[in-house]
């Protein structure tokens, strides 16, 4: 690569990188909205309805995942896979359909596996912390115990759980999300300004 081609890159890259700081005001703006909607969804007087909301919209999610694999299905040439992508796609349009139909009933079977999920996911990470005991083991120790005790406790509160405890999930992970585009858009807004043409005749 010569002088010219390589200066015409690092002007490129200079362009994106001002492009990029220009546009914190953008990452602030869904860093706010995301952890006032998330704060919105942990009141407790909408963890019901987000919660059904969010079971909701997993149902269709399903369906569309069911048309898309019937689709694929005509698309195997050999006749053992498309029978293994029919059955699958009728499957997810079933639990979708289903899902659709009993919002609540969803949400209550969906949360009890999670539950378990959690519960295993926990017991696991705390027995490969304790046994192997790598580099910050005792990080995943703590992920372990508080994802275990975090499985019983809904466990524990099941079925009642299964109305809040999605939308709670969702609330917090849109908070969590919020503030880490806020932090990356107060990160951009402090890097200096690049100037292009300096790039270029670099």
């Amino acid at each position: 690569m010569n002088h010219a081609e390589s200066g015409l890159n690092l002007s490129r890259i200079g362009e994106e990188y001002n492009r990029l700081r220009g546009s914190w005001g953008w990452f602030m703006a869904l860093g706010v909205a995301l952890v006032i909607l998330g704060s919105v969804a942990i009141g407790w007087a909408c963890l019901r309805e987000v919660t059904i909301a969010a079971t909701w919209l997993f149902g269709w999610v399903m369906i569309a995942a069911g048309v898309a694999e019937v689709v694929h299905a005509f698309s195997v040439t050999r006749w053992s896979g498309t029978l293994l992508h029919l059955l699958m796609g009728v499957m997810y349009g079933v639990v979708g359909i289903l899902t659709i139909e009993k919002p609540e009933l969803s949400a209550i079977i969906f949360t009890q596996f999670l539950a378990i999920f959690f519960i295993v996911s926990g017991a696991f990470r705390i027995l490969a912390a304790l046994v192997n005991q790598f580099p910050g083991w005792g990080w995943v120790l703590v992920n372990g115990v508080v994802t275990l005790v975090l499985g019983v406790m809904i466990y524990k509160e099941w079925p009642y759980s299964g109305l809040w405890f999605i939308g709670l999930y969702l609330g917090i992970d849109m908070i969590l999300n919020g503030w880490t585009w806020i932090f990356l858009a107060l990160g951009l807004k402090r890097l200096p300004s690049l100037g292009g043409a300096k790039l270029g005749t670099a």
